[in-house]
């Protein structure tokens, strides 16, 4: 059984969805948490300059998706066929650009944050929930999982960027109650439950 060390600010970020892959595998690691002050002298170590990275018995992957990509696959969680692949892929991929659009407000300067979250909240936000929402009732009419008839790496990736938006409107949902029990499917799952219970509470 491979030995991994996961290496990440003290955030969920780009990390957090390799590590609910690894939590609902059951699978131990390493989970290496590296503060903002010390990454400067760590930098150089990594390939691309970036976090994460997965040390998988000393070969070192880069970029968030294609670690999540390695472990989804690894344990079984990919999607059963090529399509599936790709409809799991395309959700994925989607839940990767909105993060993107969350870390423009989270970081943005003082003077244009509470517009930059505007932003976010009111154009980003509504497009990306109907999308997701659509994508979930093209299965099983929305009861069930994204893509096929168990867990992806699709409803981990929704679960956890919907955590961000979730933590600024509390009711951001509210209009989508597909979404809400979805997030609550997942949340229930044994092993997610138990990670969730411990996991530390981040703002991003």
């Amino acid at each position: 059984m491979p030995t991994y060390k996961l290496y990440y600010f003290p955030v969920r970020g780009r990390a957090e969805l390799s590590r609910l892959l690894l939590a609902v595998a059951g699978k131990d690691y390493e989970d290496i948490r590296i503060s903002f002050e010390e990454w400067p002298k760590k930098k150089s170590s990594i390939p691309t300059g970036q976090m994460p990275t997965l040390d998988v018995d000393g070969q070192l992957l880069c970029q968030s998706l294609t670690i999540a990509r390695y472990l989804a696959r690894e344990y079984g969680y990919a999607g059963k066929s090529n399509m599936e692949q790709a409809l799991v892929d395309q959700v994925v991929d989607t839940t990767s650009d909105y993060l993107g659009e969350y870390f423009k407000c989270y970081f943005a300067p003082e003077e244009t944050k509470k517009d930059a979250t505007e932003k976010y909240l009111k154009e980003s936000t509504p497009k990306t929930l109907a999308c997701f929402n659509k994508w979930l009732e093209q299965n099983d009419g929305g009861n069930g999982f994204f893509v096929g008839s168990s867990m992806t790496m699709a409803d981990l990736a929704v679960y956890e960027v919907l955590t961000n938006v979730v933590l600024r409107d509390s009711k951001i949902l509210d209009g989508f109650p597909k979404l809400v029990e979805h997030r609550k499917r997942v949340a229930a799952l044994p092993k997610i439950k138990e990670y969730l219970e411990k996991r530390p509470k981040t703002d991003v």
